[in-house]
Parts: C-alpha cells; sequence; structure tokens
C-alpha cells in the first residue's frame, strides 16, 4: 500500500486549465502503476487515465487530447493536466496506484473537487 494525497481542485470556467497533483508517501510510486479516477454528482466512479511508464499511458475516449497524466519519480508524484475543461469533467478526481501484479487499484486518495462552470 501507499498514501497518496491529491490536490490542485478548484473552481475553473469552461475551456480552462488545471494541474491536479498527487503526492505519494510510504513507498516509491515508481514502483506502481498510477492512475486517476473520477466520480461526478449522481454517477458511477470513472477510469480518467493511467500510467506505468512515460510510454505507456491510457486515457478515457471522453479525456483523450485535453488530459495528460505523468510521474515524477523523483518527488514521488504523478500529475493530471487537464486543458479545456467542460462542464462535465466536474466532479471528485482520485489518485490510484496499484502494483502491476494487482488486478485492481487498491490504493486511493481522499479525492479533489473540480468544478467546471460556464
Amino acid at each position: 500500500q501507499v498514501q497518496l494525497v491529491e490536490s490542485g481542485g478548484g473552481m475553473v470556467q469552461a475551456g480552462e486549465s488545471l494541474r491536479l497533483s498527487c503526492a505519494g508517501s510510504g513507498r516509491p510510486l515508481s514502483g506502481f502503476v498510477m492512475g486517476w479516477f473520477r466520480q461526478a454528482p449522481g454517477k458511477e466512479r470513472e477510469f480518467v487515465a493511467g500510467t506505468w511508464t512515460p510510454a505507456s499511458t491510457n486515457y478515457a475516449d471522453s479525456v483523450k487530447g485535453r488530459f495528460a497524466i505523468s510521474r515524477d519519480n523523483y518527488n514521488n508524484a504523478v500529475y493530471l493536466q487537464m486543458n479545456s475543461l467542460k462542464l462535465e469533467d466536474t466532479g471528485v478526481y482520485y489518485c490510484v496506484a496499484k502494483l502491476r501484479s494487482d488486478t485492481a487499484f487498491r490504493s486511493w486518495g481522499q479525492g479533489t473537487q473540480v468544478t467546471v462552470f460556464s
């Protein structure tokens, strides 16, 4: 297990950008598959982005071309750069981690709220 703390959420106008940060502690994040999930009001939690290596990333179709996940092993952190934000991007964003051998993400942060308004 690893402890994860998100930051960087806030309220932004549609079309603007935000950068979420996820700080890890307890173990190096370099040994984990990292990702971001989000949950909009009244909806189920959904996958947003994931990364194992800089060359190995994947995204939900709804954010492809707008969001970018990256990791900073030196600072034991993971980031989610969100550009061209839309109203439907509103939700609580969670940083997640799993070992490559795990079938599911076992470590979750507490979440950070992102609100996009028109």
